[in-house]
Formats: C-alpha cells, sequence, structure tokens
C-alpha cells in the first residue's frame, strides 16, 4: 500500500512537465497546418512555430527533473524546482560520455552507449524523485549563525549538488545496466507490435481507478524504455528524417484512444441516460452532457469514467477491453493521429497535417463503429443485469448543491472542506488534471453523501489516510480554495 501510494505521488508529479505538451501541440500543429508539404522548409512563420514547440518537446528531460522534484516536495517550493535542475546538470555533465571516458581512463569508443543516452525522462525523473525527497528532509535545517545565510531553503541546492556527485559516481556503473533493461523492456513491448499497443491500451484504463496510468503513461509515451511515442510524433518531419520516428508505427500508443474517447465514451452517456429512470433523466442529462463533450472536445474521460467505474464494475472492465481493441486496431492499420494532451477533437485537428498523421480519418469512421458498439453493449447490459448506472438508483446521483457563478468553486470547496472534517481532519491538499488528492487523518470519518452532493464525480479511498476526490477540469481552482481555507 506504501509503495502504490508513492507511485501515486509520483504519478501526480508527472502531470506537472507532461502539462507542458499541449503548448508544443499547439505550436507545432499550427504550424503543419500553415506548411503541410514543406513542414516548415517553405515558411518561415511555420519554422518558427515548429521549432518553438521543438524547444520544449527536446527538453523533456529538463522538464521532468524540475516539474518531479517541484511536485513532490511537500509545499511544492521553487526551491525544490531549482534543486531538480542543479541535480539534473550534474549528473548528466558528469555522465556524459566524454567526462565518463576521462574519469574511467578509457577511450571514447569504449564507453557504453549507456552514456551517450544519458540525457532522457528516465534519468529527469530519478532526479526529480532524489531532489524532492532532500528538500522534504532539509527546507527547514538551520545552520549556526555563521553559515545562516544558506540555511533552510537555500541548504537544499547545496545539498542536493553533493548527494548528485554520489548518484553519479553509483550511476556510472549501474546505469549501462538499467539502461540495457529498458531498451529490453521496450524493445519486448514494441516487437509484439499492435499487440503490445492493445496490450498497454488495456492496462492503461485498468489502472485509473488507482491512479497509476500516469506511471505507465511515461513508459510508453515517453523515453524512459527507448519507445518515447509522443515526442517522436510531434517531431513530425524532424523526427523522421533523424530516423526517430517510422511511418505508420510511430502514434501506435496513441492514435487508438481517439474512437473511444471521442464517440465510445460518449455513446456509453447515451446509454446511460436512456436507461435511466425518467424521474432522474433530467439530472442524469445535465452530468452526461458535460463528461461526454469533456470526453470529445478535450479527451478528459475521468468524470465520465468515475461515473460508472464503481456502480457498474463489469462495464468499466469492458471498457478497458473495447480500448485495447481499439488501440490494437489502430495500430494493426496503421492509422495514425497523435496528441499533446489527450485524444480529443483540439488534437486531433492539430495533428491532422502531421507528416506521421497517416490516414488519420479512418480514426472517425472506427470511432462510429465504436459509438453503436459501445451503446448497444451498455444499453444491454445495464437493463439485463439491472446495474445501477446514474439515475437507476436514489444515491448514484447527486444533488448539486453548488449554484453556478464566481464563487462556485469556493462554495465547493468549502462544502467539501466541511465534509471532510475541516482542520481536525484534513492533513494535506494537492490535485492532478482531474482529482483532488487529499490526506486525512482518517479517511472513513468523511461525509461521502455531502462530498458527491457538491456535484463531483466520484470519490476514491485509496488508503485509511489517502482520499481522492474527481472533480473534473476546473479542479484547480477548487484546489486553490481548500487551501486557502486550510
Amino acid at each position: 500500500m506504501i509503495m502504490m501510494k508513492y507511485l501515486q505521488n509520483i504519478g501526480r508529479a508527472l502531470m506537472l512537465p507532461v502539462a507542458a505538451l499541449p503548448a508544443a501541440a499547439i505550436l507545432m500543429g499550427i504550424g503543419y497546418w500553415i506548411d503541410p508539404n514543406g513542414w516548415g522548409g517553405d515558411s518561415q512563420l511555420a519554422a518558427f512555430l515548429i521549432k518553438s514547440g521543438a524547444a520544449i518537446i527536446d527538453n523533456m528531460s529538463i522538464l521532468f527533473a524540475v516539474g518531479v522534484a517541484f511536485g513532490m516536495s511537500k509545499d511544492q517550493h521553487g526551491s525544490a524546482a531549482l534543486a531538480g535542475l542543479v541535480g539534473f546538470l550534474i549528473v548528466t555533465t558528469l555522465l556524459s560520455p566524454g567526462a565518463v571516458a576521462q574519469l574511467q581512463g578509457v577511450p571514447a569508443d569504449q564507453v557504453p552507449a549507456a552514456f551517450g543516452k544519458i540525457n532522457n525522462q528516465f534519468i529527469g525523473i530519478l532526479v526529480g524523485v532524489i531532489s524532492a525527497e532532500l528538500y522534504n528532509r532539509f527546507h527547514k535545517v538551520e545552520l549556526p549563525a555563521a553559515l545562516a545565510f544558506f540555511s533552510g531553503k537555500r541548504l537544499v541546492p547545496i545539498v542536493t549538488s553533493i548527494v548528485m556527485i554520489v548518484v553519479s559516481f553509483i550511476l556510472m556503473y549501474v546505469w549501462p545496466v538499467i539502461f540495457n533493461g529498458l531498451v529490453g523492456f521496450g524493445k519486448s513491448i514494441t516487437d509484439l507490435g499492435a499487440a503490445g499497443a492493445g496490450i498497454y491500451g488495456f492496462l492503461n484504463r485498468l489502472l485509473i481507478p488507482v491512479g497509476l496510468h500516469h506511471a505507465l503513461n511515461s513508459v510508453f509515451w515517453f523515453n524512459v524504455a527507448g519507445i518515447n511515442d509522443i515526442p517522436n510524433f510531434l517531431g513530425g518531419a524532424q523526427a523522421l528524417a533523424e530516423g526517430k520516428a517510422v511511418l505508420g508505427v510511430t502514434g501506435m500508443y496513441q492514435a487508438g484512444f481517439f474512437p473511444v474517447m471521442m464517440f465510445g465514451l460518449p455513446a456509453a452517456a447515451l446509454a446511460m441516460y436512456h436507461s435511466a429512470k425518467p424521474a432522474k433523466k433530467a439530472q442524469v442529462a445535465s452530468l452526461m452532457i458535460a463528461a461526454a463533450l469533456a470526453s470529445f472536445f478535450t479527451g478528459v474521460t475521468e468524470p465520465l469514467e468515475f461515473a460508472f467505474m464503481f456502480v457498474a464494475p463489469v462495464l468499466y472492465v469492458i471498457h478497458a477491453l473495447l480500448t485495447g481493441v481499439s488501440v490494437f486496431i489502430a495500430a494493426s492499420m496503421q492509422w495514425m493521429a497523435g496528441f499533446g494532451f489527450s485524444a480529443g477533437l483540439v488534437d486531433m485537428v492539430l495533428s491532422s497535417q502531421n507528416p506521421l498523421a497517416t490516414q488519420w480519418y479512418m480514426l472517425l469512421v472506427q470511432g462510429a463503429v465504436f459509438f453503436v458498439i459501445y451503446y448497444v453493449v451498455f444499453r444491454v447490459l445495464i437493463t439485463k443485469l439491472n446495474l445501477k448506472t446514474p439515475g437507476r438508483d436514489e444515491d448514484t446521483v447527486a444533488q448539486n448543491t453548488v449554484s453556478s457563478g464566481v464563487n462556485k468553486h469556493a462554495v465547493m470547496a468549502q462544502e467539501i472542506y466541511n465534509a471532510l472534517g475541516g482542520k481536525d481532519n484534513l492533513v494535506s491538499i494537492d490535485n492532478c488534471i482531474t482529482r483532488l488528492r487529499l490526506e486525512l487523518k482518517d479517511a472513513d470519518a468523511i461525509d461521502e453523501q455531502r462530498i458527491k452532493a457538491t456535484g463531483v464525480a466520484g470519490i476514491v479511498k485509496i488508503s485509511k489516510t489517502s482520499l481522492q476526490i474527481i472533480v473534473g477540469t476546473q479542479v484547480q481552482f477548487v484546489a486553490d480554495a481548500l487551501k486557502e481555507l486550510h
């Protein structure tokens, strides 16, 4: 349980650097729209935009080091981010091929190939985690009066630089083993081709209830195991020219999500609405329309998935299986599109002119088929098995007590805060893209019905002291309001 919680924290922290990807996707997507044939070679404006986006993509390892260090620090202070940057620079400098050759006293051509790949997201995550732990341990340390200037948060980058020298020495002997293992893992998955992509798609959805999908995504979407699907896809023509991307292959861990998020889940929402009791349909409609639109346009699916995840787990397992099938089909047929945020309409439009987007329009056809499959499967199973999806049971649709308006987030936060037990029970507050991640003294002491009455999509008890509340894309505003109350 402790390990799972720690992995969840890492997964949450990963979302901070990943949040920079939409900027890269927009810049590069517009660039490819302006110059779809020359990919920046025939237009200065297109080249400007594409290179601007590439500046983000090409430095994801640094962003991971800084973002993870910041995200995992107790109070998310800039000193932790600075420590992450310092640590990353030290490790990647000391373990560069030239430095390793000099330190080990060997010719440059005898340095293991692993050190030529030291600047990668795995090292960024590792450095970020260590830097955050050092910050949490030393940011309140007081030094003697003569050294008082370096006390507290100023001490963290200094300690980090010393620790990273030791870490670099260890990695000098361990990194080649880790690198070879990661490459072997990545190769074993890629060797499975479309089947491997399908397995990933299935596991991606299956891990959402416990929040570990972010950690899994980093393996396939970034350069943790040598796959690096998102940056290679966004790299477009340059990635092709450099041999980092393969037409019809790069994007296989992304493309199959579009039919599910744009068509499948909205169809599930329609099926749940049609299956609701007549007296509940108005309430269900407001919930389903908002969640379906978020899924279709942006690819944010958690508000919709949590509507049936726990009340009808058989539907969720089928949803995970259908996602795996969709990813498998798209990969098999080489229908490719990519995303910088998630598989919604916005990302599909932006990626459509990317030189690596092959027959992307067929994903719309596949989506239409999946719309029918999802609707029929959900409608039949809900009816035949009498599943208690929203609107079929008195407790499954919350009466939203939070009115709209400029203060709605503050009102929601106040209701949630009171239902959690306030200062007497709430320990810490954090959030990712759609979830409040809370540490409590006792998760069983909360008033679940009062929380649900605010209109949240779901509540997940991770442990006796850890709780997640699925708020939706406005979660940042609710989290900020909660922090002000606390």
